[in-house]
């Protein structure tokens, strides 16, 4: 049998901020809507919160950090765990959407690229190390992932370094209930060519892009506060209207994925799923197995991290499957042989999956 190049993981990490922050946090916060001060108590809105997303408390970074701090920082402990020469890595790909952002400024640099400023960091001399960002909303790690397959069957790459991290606590809206959502956190996923004739690592992937009717259910915005005059432009979403798009619409991408694959989601012995809201991710998963006749969802084929780190974007999916990894997710692990669905849904409106045998 001949060998086929496969694009397998050989190392994660991840940096989850130090700094917890409870709904507590938000009692003494002011709500607006509409230009409108909210009239219900913000304990009741926080445990309404809480209720329909499943957050109980969030990560933010440390005042003196940014993107690519924290980015740095899982990207070492990748690079550790893969057991590998930093100089060996072919491509540095950045997944975030704000850049860097100094706490209280909410101006971005993106200038260097922030994949250029963690190969500073890390110290890699070597000049075919190419270092550059995508820019992708929530799904743009699994786009990194993605982007690194094709590098790497191709033939032009055997090692490359993908990396998510956020700082969203930098340019959420204090006035915005929604703002309760996000948080800031890092992971890193070192992906290397295999050749051997078994077919493994990632089998298959599906990206969509969905902008003429749905681009603008995450956008920037002004503050909720009609009384602002700093000019400072917030992100925003559409919350309800984006529920029902990824419940509509994320299961059919994953479809097209694991068919793809020429696999059924019976085959699935994992999910890694953005972390955008609890209960969003459960009706996916719902609708997803609808879609293959079936009616329940097994148990345990889903971690969720979300309840303690809330939604960090690109940095939920490579920091779960890193926490799995090492047996930090209570009753979830993989073994070899194990296959894995891969997916997210985010600004653009993107939604992109991706298919791994473990």
């Amino acid at each position: 049998m001949s060998k086929a190049i496969n694009t397998v993981i050989t190392g994660t990490g991840s940096y989850i901020p130090q700094n917890i922050i409870s709904g507590n946090e938000f009692l003494n916060s002011t709500f607006f809507e509409n230009g409108n001060v909210l009239e219900k108590e913000n304990s009741e809105i926080i445990h309404k919160f809480s209720e329909i997303t499943e957050i109980v408390e969030r990560r933010y970074a440390c005042p003196d950090q940014l993107s690519h701090h924290i980015g740095a920082k899982a990207a070492e402990n990748a690079i550790e765990n893969a057991g590998i020469d930093k100089e060996s890595l072919d491509y540095i790909i950045f997944c975030h959407n704000f850049g860097d952002i100094p706490l209280g400024s909410n101006r971005t640099d993106v200038l260097p690229s922030l994949a250029s400023k963690v190969k500073q960091r890390l110290g890699i001399q070597n000049p075919d190390c190419v270092a550059y960002d995508i820019i992708f909303g929530c799904p743009g790690w699994i786009q990194g992932a993605i982007q690194a397959d094709y590098y790497i069957k191709s033939g032009d790459a055997k090692r490359v370094m993908v990396i998510g991290a956020e700082t969203l606590s930098r340019i959420i809206d204090p006035h915005d209930r929604d703002s309760m959502i996000f948080s800031d956190g890092a992971g890193a996923v070192i992906f290397e060519a295999e050749e051997v004739a078994k077919k493994r690592g990632i089998l298959a992937h599906k990206t969509e892009t969905h902008a003429l009717h749905h681009s603008n259910l995450l956008t920037m915005g002004k503050g909720s506060n009609p009384d602002e005059t700093s000019g400072n432009f917030y992100l925003k979403m559409n919350g309800r209207k984006l529920y029902e798009f990824a419940v509509i619409q994320v299961p059919q991408v994953i479809k097209k994925a694991i068919d793809k694959a020429g696999l059924s989601v019976d085959d699935i012995n994992i999910v890694f799923v953005h972390q955008a809201n609890g209960k969003m991710d459960a009706a996916i998963m719902k609708r997803l197995f609808k879609l293959y006749g079936k009616d329940t969802v097994p148990e345990n084929l889903v971690p969720m991290t979300i309840s303690w780190l809330g939604n960090s974007s690109v940095a939920t999916v490579p920091t779960l499957l890193d926490l799995v990894l090492k047996g930090q997710v209570k009753d979830y692990n993989v073994k070899p042989g194990d296959i894995a669905v891969f997916a997210s849904v985010g600004a653009g409106m993107h939604i992109n999956a991706f298919i791994y045998r473990f």
